[in-house]
């Protein structure tokens, strides 16, 4: 009789384990689709053997429960590669919107008559104009329309630059207010995963952890740590707490100097989270780097523009035979050059076309002011070749920038497939899986029937029985 026990014990355990097994394989089947569902497997192992006078005797199968398919190690680097892919995308879009803004505004890249090249050309050309006949007030006119054509030029690209600098504050503040909500989600989650499921996976707790984790990554940069209890901690790289034992910080936003800048209480992390990746952090390398170093080349270009043509005005003598002033006004540094410079004069009489000292007719220092077009007198170049230089070293940055992102697009892409490849669920292998465990399933109550038959023959005492 306790052989038959025994068989009836394992056909019974068999049931059970497959009956398990058939649940997880629906529970997969029901979650193909749902994002950043991990593939459950049943673990089994042999049940206690019973200690029998001839020996142990096996006892059939049990099962563990559901385990995820899950590499832990796989997902952080997943979550590291998409900081950095973050990023350079990032930046990527925010440095094309800068190059198309630069562009336009210098004109040199496009066939418009709109632009600070042409305009300069305008400006250049009006003083060729204008020393052919030094003493006509149409074309001392043109000179002060072309002259005020420049500066409306330059005020406007340093608004449009100034302009998308502050667009992509905006978006800072909003990622910074997206990370805050999934830093508390992930503190929560955390809390659960800890006490739920301390030495095992956590099954869905921790698939809604990683689906925050993967999240959080492509806003913010952060370091993780593996702590007791199944638990996590988050850092910035430069080890400012983010999430740790079960509490999440708060993060923060600040306007200096037209930037915004993340603070964690009272700690500025601008650097940490820029040098971390993440969208932030490309935004943030936009709006402190690429975009001041963009405005620096306009200002520069204004200021010395502008101060070598003030020179060469006040060096001639006006309509009026009076020493000549400057025709642009200036701030006293190149900084805000290009938001700030005007023309000084409305009289188009104190433009100085004529050397000092000579007559209205004498045109003699209007091309002066006209040679300045080919002198390099900005940083070593001529005005038109340092616009084009600048444009061109933006347009180098953008495909750099882009070449980078693309490569590390590629790289996430390859351990995003050995994921699916470990952990998404394949409706086919799970359609193999159930057929499988159907036979199984049937083989174990056939078994079970067969004992069912057997013990029914031998309660009734020869009374014949058929087992089918």
């Amino acid at each position: 009789m306790a052989t038959l026990n025994t068989a009836w014990n394992i056909s019974l355990s068999a049931l059970k384990a497959d009956q398990s097994a058939l649940s997880t394989i629906a529970n997969n089947t029901a979650n193909a689709t749902t994002p950043g569902y991990t593939e459950e497997g049943v673990v089994w192992q042999q049940a206690d053997p019973l200690e029998l006078p001839g020996g142990p005797v096996s006892d059939g199968v049990v099962d563990t429960g559901a385990v995820s398919q899950r590499d832990r190690v796989l997902n952080r680097a997943i979550d590291q590669q998409t900081q950095t892919q973050a990023a350079t995308q990032a930046r990527y879009g925010a440095l094309e919107d800068l190059e198309s803004i630069y562009s336009s505004a210098a004109g040199v890249s496009s066939t418009s008559t709109a632009g600070i090249g042409n305009a300069m050309s305008g400006f250049f050309g009006s003083l060729q104009q204008l020393e052919t006949l030094p003493s006509n007030p149409s074309l001392r006119e043109a000179v002060l329309a072309a002259a005020n054509n420049l500066a409306q030029n330059f005020n406007a690209a340093s608004s449009n630059l100034t302009q998308q600098q502050q667009t992509i504050n905006g978006d800072v503040q909003d990622i910074v207010t997206q990370a805050n909500g999934l830093l508390q989600s992930l503190a929560v989650l955390d809390a659960k995963i800890q006490s739920v499921a301390p030495n095992t996976d956590a099954g869905v707790l921790e698939d809604q952890r990683q689906q925050d984790l993967a999240s959080l990554s492509q806003l913010i940069g952060t370091q993780q740590t593996t702590t007791e209890r199944n638990g996590i901690t988050l850092s910035t790289v430069a080890g400012n707490p983010l999430v740790e034992g079960g509490v999440a910080a708060t993060l923060g936003t600040a306007d200096i100097g037209g930037v915004t800048h993340i603070f964690l209480g009272t700690t500025d992390i601008t650097s940490a989270v820029m040098a971390g990746g993440g969208q932030a952090g490309g935004l943030l390398q936009v709006a402190s780097s690429d975009i001041p170093s963009a405005l620096a080349s306009l200002d520069t270009l204004a200021y010395q523009f502008g101060s070598e043509v003030n020179a060469q005005n006040q060096a001639g003598s006006d309509l009026n035979g009076n020493a000549g002033t400057a025709l642009f006004t200036l701030p006293s540094s190149a900084a805000g050059s290009s938001a700030t410079i005007a023309v000084a004069m409305t009289d188009p009489s104190l433009i100085a076309a004529a050397a000092s000292g000579a007559g209205p007719s004498d045109g003699t220092n209007a091309i002066a002011m006209a040679a300045l077009a080919s002198a390099a007198t900005i940083n070593g170049a001529t005005p038109s070749n340092y616009l084009a230089a600048a444009v061109s070293s933006i347009g180098s940055t953008v495909a750099e920038v882009g070449a980078t992102n693309t490569a590390q697009q590629a790289s996430l892409t390859q351990l995003t497939n050995q994921q699916t490849a470990l952990s998404g669920v394949s409706l086919d292998t799970e359609a193999t899986s159930l057929a499988n465990m159907e036979q199984a399933y049937e083989a174990a109550s056939k078994v079970f029937t067969i004992l069912d038959a057997i013990v029914a023959d031998a309660i009734n005492l020869g009374t014949s029985t058929t087992a089918t």
